[in-house]
């Protein structure tokens, strides 16, 4: 199992609470290009490199086309097909292009949305230890218990792609 042969390159996006979605206090994290994706059994290839460094739970599909985050766990994504624009932060954040071969690590909060049609892209999504998800959309009553799961969600974890050698260990044990 290994990554990309290619130079990936991790982008950082911080994101704020914009009132509506408490986003977070770590930076989302993009890894692009960082996926050597094989020609047979794609999703299975990403499952594993991330089952390695403890993410699981896994779901295979698109990314649905309206703002939700999770309040009790990080989200990472590994993209085996297509492309897609997402929305992250809430309405006033910012647009990532997303593609084949790439990995997005969302941490608890951060809201996120496909601009384009669930069906364009293809990923395997996956959390730390396995753990359930919640789902919350914005509303206004999710709010404060939502801001209270997020403070309890730990960052000593290992990166999805890279383990204890850099990603999440470097990017969010300072924060």
């Amino acid at each position: 199992m290994k990554v990309s042969t290619k130079q990936p390159s991790i982008t950082l996006y911080p994101l704020k609470d914009d009132g509506q979605f408490p986003n977070s206090i770590y930076p989302v994290l993009l890894y692009k290009n960082v996926l050597d994706i094989p020609f047979f059994r794609p999703a299975a290839y990403i499952e594993k490199l991330f089952k390695r460094n403890n993410w699981y739970n896994f779901w295979r599909s698109g990314i649905y086309e309206f703002n939700h985050y999770h309040s009790n766990t990080h989200e990472v994504m590994g993209v085996y097909k297509g492309k897609a624009t997402l929305l992250l932060g809430g309405s006033e954040g910012i647009r990532v292009t997303i593609e084949k071969g790439d990995v997005l690590i969302l941490p608890a909060g951060v809201a996120h949305q496909n601009l384009q049609s669930q069906k364009q892209i293809k990923c395997v999504g996956a959390y730390p230890n396995g753990i359930k998800y919640d789902m919350k959309y914005g509303k206004s009553d999710e709010r404060p218990q939502t801001d209270d799961n997020i403070k309890k969600v730990s960052v000593s974890i290992k990166d999805p792609v890279y383990g204890k050698l850099k990603g999440i260990p470097e990017y969010w044990s300072h924060v």
